[in-house]
């Protein structure tokens, strides 16, 4: 399947090349979710403004948990991909757990019941948009207001680069090819 829209090439405008180079892998070229999104460089800007990666309320663990859930859960593989490539090992998930977020049922890999906790929520959340009240009382028992609103912040986000990765038919990226092979 072919893009259904070619990456703009450079050179960029000095604010749009600043964006696409701010999270450019080491060594890699641009990546093609953004500078696809260069097409629009106000919906670029937004988007990099409502970004979640800085250090936030939550772990990198269960921000990366509910980002590959959430992306898997939506079929973009695209970006399942990058995270599992660029975040995942630094997140302390290993091989077969980052394996498992692309599962119907993920459960196999030695979680934490945090983790498990953090799995149920993005799936509820793609599932349903919603958590029932137990999961709402199970998810607020264990984590902060502002870790239950950084939450659903990252599951909604991740839901909308997921639309633009499938709608736009994003290929993957060379560096997370073999790991969307395995």
């Amino acid at each position: 399947m072919s893009a259904r829209l070619d990456p703009v090439a450079a050179p960029h405008d000095p604010l749009v090349a600043d964006q696409i180079d701010r999270l450019r892998p080491p060594g890699a070229a641009p990546l093609t979710l953004f500078t696809t999104l260069a097409h629009n460089p106000r919906v670029l800007s937004r988007l990099f403004a409502g970004g979640l990666l800085d250090a936030g309320s939550v772990s990198v663990r269960h921000r990366e948990l509910m980002i590959l859930r959430t992306c898997a859960q939506a079929g973009a593989m695209y970006e399942w991909g990058v995270h599992a490539a660029l975040f995942a090992a630094a997140a302390g998930l290993d091989g077969a757990q980052v394996a498992a977020t692309v599962r119907d049922n993920p459960l196999g890999p030695d979680w934490s019941q945090d983790d498990l906790l953090i799995l149920d929520t993005a799936d509820a959340l793609f599932a349903a948009g919603d958590l029932s009240d137990g999961q709402w009382a199970a998810l607020s028992a264990r984590c902060s207001a502002e870790q239950v609103v950084e939450l659903i912040a990252l599951a909604g986000y991740y839901r909308t680069i997921a639309l633009f990765c499938r709608t736009l038919r994003l290929s993957a990226e060379p560096f997370t090819q073999a790991l969307m092979a395995a």
